[in-house]
């Protein structure tokens, strides 16, 4: 009986656990938490301007609001885990102990055996399953945090006339060196926001 591969194979699943689920709460966040200034826009209609969209998406409520909501929900996914986790070692330990000590026949231990490792392929395919479930939360929020931005540009861009909105990042690098007045990125937070708490308020 291989009560030592078991356990290790145990545990090492453990640890995978807890690293999946902390690798996908990091992976949506942005890295870029620079906080754009409220200076005066003074870009005129007609001129080309853009927008820093990092620094935007971390100013903007709703994406706080959701990622907090996300965080909260992957956090419970990871604490579920990791219990079944423990209890799933400790039960083995506890199998092994018997075993060494003689407590079980060859028949109830093999029994036992299987009933542990199918437990083990249980839990596997449960952490399969929750990882799948996050990251197409994460992708829908996301999707939702793009699509509402991109709307309220739209209606920007209706008063305002610009012939361009550039979207440049601390990624990306679009845009290297520009006239600050052409940077519109604290006005667009300010808008987006203010239309965010006004539909969040009446839910």
């Amino acid at each position: 009986m291989k009560k030592t591969t078991l356990i290790l194979s145990i545990a090492a699943f453990v640890l995978s656990v807890a690293v999946a689920i902390v690798t996908l709460t990091k992976d949506g966040k942005t890295s870029d938490t620079t906080v754009v200034s409220s200076d005066e826009v003074t870009a005129s209609a007609g001129d080309i301007v853009y927008v820093q969209i990092d620094s935007l998406i971390v100013q903007y409520d709703m994406f706080n609001d959701l990622k907090n909501e996300f965080e909260g929900k992957a956090q419970k996914v990871q604490d579920e885990l990791n219990r079944k986790g423990r209890k799933l070692e400790s039960d083995i330990k506890n199998f092994e102990n018997s075993v060494q000590k003689g407590l079980m026949t060859r028949s109830a231990a093999e029994s036992k055996q299987q009933e542990l490792l199918k437990r083990q392929q249980d839990l596997n395919t449960l952490m399969q399953q929750k990882q799948a479930e996050l990251l197409e939360e994460e992708s829908v929020m996301n999707n939702q945090v793009m699509y509402a931005i991109n709307t309220y540009l739209e209606k920007y861009n209706e008063e305002k006339k610009f012939s361009l909105i550039f979207t440049t990042s601390g990624a990306t690098n679009t845009i290297i060196i520009g006239n600050k007045a052409l940077n519109v990125t604290a006005e667009v937070v300010e808008g987006l926001n203010a239309e965010y708490i006004k539909v969040r308020n009446e839910k």
